[in-house]
């Protein structure tokens, strides 16, 4: 019931966030981390400045304790609710209604349900800048009504801009942890089941050699009686 409700969801915020980053504009590549830092900085990014517009229903506070982030953190982020709550919008419905005419999306699966995954995640939070007309909009979500979060539009320094990429970059790897929290569990396991599948064939080549060649002393002794 849980995974039906997840790929409902998958979809609605597939045609909620779908539709159109501009023809022609290329995806750029990002290459996401598993490392507890860069995760941690992404939480600490959409924790404190997404979730003033947007949820993440499928995450729990007790996810991130059990990925390991600080506890001091963790209870910094949750304030008064439950370790089992999940994290909900600071927005109520009606205000984001008001705000932009719509509900902002729900992130838990953004990076899944964005065709482009990660490298869109990525590419749309760079992708801020200011039309002609002076109004905000974005080079993969045009007519966007979220505002530039990580101030990208303005900034011309160099070094300014690759501290905003690697802001970027850490978002990026947080929301695709959230969209798949158990990826790095299921590729563990699969080491240990490949290699126990690898050990149990060797021992079963070679017994099967034992095996065979007892068979084999066996039929020789036959012919020579």
């Amino acid at each position: 019931m849980r995974i039906a409700m997840k790929l409902l969801s998958a979809c609605m915020l597939f045609w909620l966030v779908g539709g159109a980053y501009a023809a022609g504009m290329a995806l750029n590549k990002v290459e996401v981390s598993v490392d507890l830092p860069a995760l941690e900085r992404g939480a600490d990014t959409v924790i404190d400045t997404c979730t003033v517009c947007h949820s993440l229903k499928y995450i729990r506070f007790r996810d991130l304790a059990g990925l390991g982030f600080a506890k001091d953190k963790v209870q910094a982020w949750r304030g008064d609710s439950p370790m089992g709550s999940v994290i909900a919008s600071k927005m109520t419905v009606d205000s984001a209604l008001l705000a932009f005419g719509a509900v902002p999306p729900d992130l838990s699966l953004i990076a899944k349900a964005r065709e482009g995954g990660e490298n869109y995640v990525y590419s749309f939070l760079l992708g801020f800048y200011a039309a002609p007309d002076g109004m905000m909009t974005n080079h993969y979500f045009p007519g966007t009504k979220m505002p530039d979060a990580l101030g990208i539009a303005g900034v011309t320094d160099a070094a300014q801009r690759a501290l905003l990429e690697q802001k970027a970059r850490d978002v990026t790897s947080f929301l695709v942890w959230a969209a798949d929290p158990h990826a790095q569990e299921r590729q563990t396991l699969g080491y240990y089941v490949i290699g126990y599948l690898l050990l149990l064939t060797t021992l079963l080549y070679f017994l099967k050699r034992r095996i065979w060649a007892r068979l084999n002393t066996i039929q020789q002794n036959q012919h020579k009686e």
